[in-house]
């Protein structure tokens, strides 16, 4: 089972202005985990740490016990699958090798036809299957993060970070894609992280809960029951706010039942260095 482990980090563009501050983390459970917080407490950031592209002024990071500090990019590559935020790549490939390209730690192992059914499963789960030969540059922001997407799925790393993988998608394929992200986790055994904005749909969804607050620093971690709470909703966002518990009954076994935080936000609450 792949464990993650973030030991005393300190990431920042210089020893002065820290955007990440004395993290530590553990996660050694397969599942869907949302990061969550305000913009600018070191949410891309910490997932930037963790495949390597940004490199800590201070602690350490581990992926199932080595230092990823001595790993080449390529190893790491092999665990940790990456799927930006938004991609600015300007592809004139098609959807199907552009998706393609996210097979590359498969081609010594997989023969072309092989990495093809990969590509077309990938296709049929974010539901783009008819984008197959359109050019990757021709297509919306909306079809751009589906096919994203895709690209990471088809790496079948242990590990997959999804940095806002709803945006540009209208709300029914938000909610379509986290559930879909969450059954991926469960079936494959994999550990999601995802960067999310909306705490409905991270209530709802997500089976861990990273809170991150300034200065960059992991405030809670826990179920969305123990880190969406009224008190560190307003003291993280600096919102005012009303939690509703929803009973959620499983269609499959009505004896089964969920409570999940629904928050209702009121007032923001303004100060002078807003």
């Amino acid at each position: 089972m792949t464990k993650i482990e973030f030991k005393d980090v300190d990431f920042g563009y210089d020893a002065d202005n820290l955007v990440l501050h004395d993290i530590n983390l553990t996660i050694d459970k397969p599942g869907f985990y949302c990061i969550i917080g305000p913009n600018g407490v070191g949410k891309s950031t910490i997932v930037k740490c963790l495949n390597k592209i940004n490199i800590p002024l201070k602690g350490k990071i581990y992926i199932d016990d080595v230092d990823i500090s001595t790993l080449k990019y390529h190893d790491i590559a092999t665990t940790v699958g990456f799927v930006p935020v938004f991609s600015q790549d300007a592809f004139s490939m098609n959807v199907i090798d552009t998706i393609m390209v996210g097979r590359f730690n498969h081609t010594k192992t997989c023969n072309k036809e092989e990495n093809l059914r990969k590509v077309y499963e990938a296709m049929r789960l974010m539901r783009i299957e008819d984008l197959g030969y359109k050019k990757f540059n021709a297509l919306s922001a909306g079809q751009h993060q589906k096919v994203a997407i895709a690209r990471g799925l088809v790496q079948e790393t242990p590990v997959l970070i999804l940095d806002e993988p709803t945006a540009n998608l209208d709300v029914k394929y938000q909610v379509y894609v986290m559930e879909m992200l969450r059954a991926v986790s469960e079936k494959r055994n994999l550990i999601v992280l995802t960067i999310s904005h909306d705490l409905n749909i991270t209530a709802k969804y997500a089976h861990k809960v990273i809170m991150l607050a300034r200065p960059g620093k992991v405030y809670a971690f826990g179920s969305p029951g123990e880190v969406l709470t009224q008190e560190n909703i307003t003291e993280v966002y600096g919102v005012k706010c009303r939690i509703i518990e929803d009973v959620h009954v499983s269609d499959e076994d009505p004896d089964f039942k969920v409570t999940i935080p629904h928050i209702i936000l009121d007032e923001a609450l303004m100060d002078r260095a807003d």
